[in-house]
């Protein structure tokens, strides 16, 4: 029989050591250090349910750009604008806005609980840990978004839609990693999800900031109210849904009639939950239970219903892909997405390399980074709400920007697997180290060796 506290023990004590920017050893820090076996563990947890997550993602998105290709395509669209909801609330909306507004809130509520444990519990609280996915995701932001503008102002095209390639789409990613059978070490694998996670509060930044067209301060401060109670609740470890859920959707309903876009009220809610143990929840702070709770409606629900919506395009054959393709909005957002996120990223991590004297972890290269680079070029989802935001949903210029999100993240997705795939042997030999554990007491001898040494 195993001995629980002698697992609990090496558990907690691979967990104090969670936040060291360097592996054992280092005198100068690294980039793309294992963490702790905890974080380590909690980050593949996440992004196995991402990777079930993106691949009902792509069925859903594959089955919506099928339906609105054939001779059935204006039931797609008739779907997809069916208005439902009370009209005396402003809430007659399409399906379709239903899924932007509605669904992604709950999205964006997951990556407002992500955001915060990030920050108070995770490798963002360290400095040196978070300057790497930082310095990555603010990279992989500015330089899209430069690259977007050029490409427009040369063709004379629209900038509005600036900031659709800057978005990293981490459920359709990871189910590419899956596809292709791809084994991250955890160290890439922690990089990965916390650029996601800082692309995320980017995004939800320029969407408040850039697409709020009309501003209603009465609505905005009366959110206010519900978000104040919520916050209460949580802070005193209140999980009840029946009280947390109505206070939830007020908070929605006020921030949608504000003119600021709903999704904001998501992570504005997930901000205030507590991140650090308080009780009631075994081992786990309320964020955590939480999320574990919501994470799988938002991965297996609300992103694939979203995507269903939003990617059904009707590209009219060759001859209408190429004739979208040559606006150039679509060339800006594909050539965003393909180059300016890996250029971003990878020059951004090599300036940070530079200043910081910090090296490469072992066994890591450049080839490595350019990989997860081009891995974050798959924009999609925020990409294409980022898009009805700029250009509408039904708009010419909507639907050219449609093809070239699928085009510029399906692009991203194929030159990524071809990096990768090329370094899976690596991977794989990384992979079973980190894994290895001799003493059975299911904490990897690795992660012991690296807390052992970090505490001499």
């Amino acid at each position: 029989m195993p001995d629980h506290h002698a697992h609990d023990h090496a558990h907690d004590h691979a967990h104090d050591q969670a936040h060291d920017a360097g592996p054992p050893g280092a005198g100068r820090p690294r980039l793309f250090a294992r963490g702790s076996f905890l974080e380590s563990s909690r980050t593949a947890n996440i992004l196995r349910a991402e990777t079930t997550g993106g691949l009902l993602l792509i069925t859903a998105a594959t089955i919506a750009i099928v339906w609105a290709n054939t001779p059935w395509s204006q039931s797609y669209a008739d779907l997809r604008d069916l208005r439902v909801g009370p009209a005396s609330w402003h809430l007659d909306l399409t399906l379709g806005a239903w899924a932007a507004d509605g669904l992604l809130a709950i999205f964006f509520f997951v990556a407002g609980l992500e955001l915060k444990r990030e920050f108070v519990a995770g490798d963002l609280r360290d400095p040196r840990r978070a300057a790497l996915p930082v310095v990555a995701a603010v990279g992989g932001m500015l330089v899209p978004a430069l690259v977007y503008t050029l490409v427009n102002v040369a063709g004379d095209g629209d900038l509005s839609g600036w900031a659709i390639p800057t978005a990293t789409d981490i459920a359709f990613a990871v189910a590419i990693l899956a596809v292709i059978s791809t084994h991250l070490p955890s160290g890439l694998r922690t990089f990965l999800l916390t650029l996601a996670v800082v692309d995320d509060l980017l995004a939800i930044t320029v969407i408040a900031v850039f697409y709020t067209s009309h501003l209603e301060l009465a609505y905005l401060g009366l959110a206010l109210l519900p978000v104040a109670a919520f916050a209460l609740l949580v802070q005193r470890g209140v999980h009840a849904w029946w009280l947390l859920l109505p206070l939830a959707v007020a908070t929605w309903m006020l921030v949608h009639e504000s003119g600021v876009h709903a999704t904001v009220a998501g992570v504005l809610l997930g901000f205030t939950v507590p991140v650090l143990r308080t009780g009631g929840h075994g081992d786990r702070g309320l964020a955590e239970h939480l999320e574990h709770l919501v994470r799988p409606v938002s991965a297996g629900v609300a992103v694939p219903v979203f995507a269903f919506f939003a990617a059904g395009v009707a590209v009219g054959g060759w001859d209408g892909l190429t004739s979208a393709l040559t606006d150039p909005v679509a060339l800006g957002i594909v050539a965003g997405l393909v180059l300016g996120k890996p250029i971003g990223i990878v020059v951004f991590t090599w300036l940070l390399h530079t200043f910081t004297h910090a090296d490469l972890d072992d066994e890591l290269s450049w080839v490595d980074v350019l990989g997860m680079a081009m891995l974050a070029g798959i924009g999609f989802t925020v990409s294409l709400l980022i898009g009805e935001l700029a250009f509408g949903e039904s708009s010419a210029l909507g639907e050219h920007v449609k093809v070239a999100v699928l085009v510029g993240s399906l692009a991203a997705a194929a030159l990524a697997a071809v990096v990768l795939r090329l370094r899976n042997r690596v991977y794989r030999r990384l992979c079973e180290a980190e894994e290895r554990d001799t003493d059975a007491d299911g904490v990897p001898d690795l992660f012991e060796e690296q807390a052992a040494v970090r505490d001499r």
